[in-house]
This record gives structure tokens, sequence and C-alpha cells, in this order.
């Protein structure tokens, strides 16, 4: 992509960064209709459709070259707009299946799980990509492409796909008329933690209960 396409002054709807502003933008309402709370048995579905179309736009920012910011020292876009509420409201409609376990990095070896929130992890990735936002919208094209494809490498990127993992084996225990095993009990502040301790901490919860929870049902 050209520098003229990254500082256009006039949006095309076919240009890379509209396009993935599009997409990053279609993310963040998404989310926060979902913790709204309004269709609490479709929020596992809609959360892992809107992840995996976010994670879309990832690999786009990941494919592409180094994206150079205009400016040496990032602009100052003030305090950060609060994610409590949307964090706790997640935490609330994912209970009890939001405390799953994660490795951060597969390419490290004797690396142990820990515990992970799928509400902390959402609201993570809507922190950065607010940040890049602002910028898009302030009209630094690619001071926001920039933050984007960086945040990717850095957080979001590995945050959000853990997060689609943990969606994706919710809702492949119920459609798959399997028993899932919960870490119940077990918090993120409780640090790292071997797989002994994790099946010890482990609770059965059983498809039918998490399905009547999340508005799901096996399939027969």
């Amino acid at each position: 992509m050209s520098d003229a396409t990254l500082h256009a002054t006039e949006p095309n709807p076919d240009d890379f960064a509209v396009q993935i502003s599009d997409q990053i933008e279609s993310f963040l309402v998404a989310v926060t209709e979902v913790a709204k709370g309004d269709e609490p048995g479709s929020t596992v579905p809609f959360l892992l459709l809107e992840v995996s179309q976010l994670l879309l736009a990832g690999g786009r920012l990941g494919a592409h070259e180094d994206i150079v910011p205009e400016e040496r020292y990032e602009p100052d876009l003030g305090p950060e707009p609060d994610v409590d509420e949307l964090r706790e409201n997640l935490a609330r409609l994912l209970d009890p299946v939001d405390v799953y376990s994660e490795v951060f990095d597969p390419y490290e070896p004797r690396k142990a799980p820990v515990p992970a929130r799928i509400s902390d992890d959402l609201a993570d990735v809507i922190t950065d990509l607010r940040h890049g936002m602002a910028h898009y919208r302030a009209g630094r094209t690619a001071e926001a492409l920039w933050w984007w494809q960086f945040s990717y490498f850095s957080n979001w990127g590995s945050t959000a796909s853990a997060t689609l993992r943990a969606l994706h084996s919710v809702l492949a225990h119920v459609r798959l008329n399997q028993p899932l095993e919960e870490l119940d009990g077990l918090d993120t502040d409780q640090g790292v933690m071997g797989d002994e301790t994790l099946e010890f901490e482990a609770g059965r919860v059983m498809e039918q209960e998490i399905g009547e929870q999340l508005g799901l049902r096996p399939a027969k």
C-alpha cells in the first residue's frame, strides 16, 4: 500500500485503511451491544462470530508490510475510555464459563497453563482497538494503522486468539454433547498452575446446565 493510500483525504471503500477501520468499528459496536445483555442466550455464539471476524482484520494487518506513523512520538489522546462496566457485564453473561486456561506462547517449552478470563480479554482487546480508532477518527490514518498493527503483534492478536479458542471450546462441548470440564474455583489471581493442579481444581459442569445458562442446546 502506498503512502498516498495511507494519507488520502477522501476515504475510498476499497482502501485498506477504510476496510480495516470498518472491521474494527463493527467489532467494537457488536461487542458493546452483546455486553448489554439483551440477548443473553446468544452471548457465546455472537462473540465467537465477532472475534473470528476481528481476527481476519488482524491477519490482514499482520501480513501487511510494516506501517510507519507520520510522527516520531504518538500524539496524546487523553484518558482512555473506561471499560469496567463492559467487562463486568460480560463476566456476568459468561458465568460460569468465563474462566479458562491458556498457554501464552506455544513455542516456549514447559510453560504451564495459566487461568484467564474471556471478559478480561475482550475488555483488553477493546481498549487497544479504541486507542487506534481515536487516531483514525482524528484523521491520523497512518498512526491508527501503525497502532493496530503493533498492538496486534504485541497484545490483542494473541489475546483475541486465546479468547476465540475458549469460545469455540464452549460451543463444541455443547453441540457435540460432551461434558465440559469447568475450572471451578480457579481464578486469575492464583498464578501459574500445572496440569495436575488444573485437573484437581476442575469441576464437572454438564452440558445441559451450560446450555440452559447460555441458551444453547446440544445436537441430538
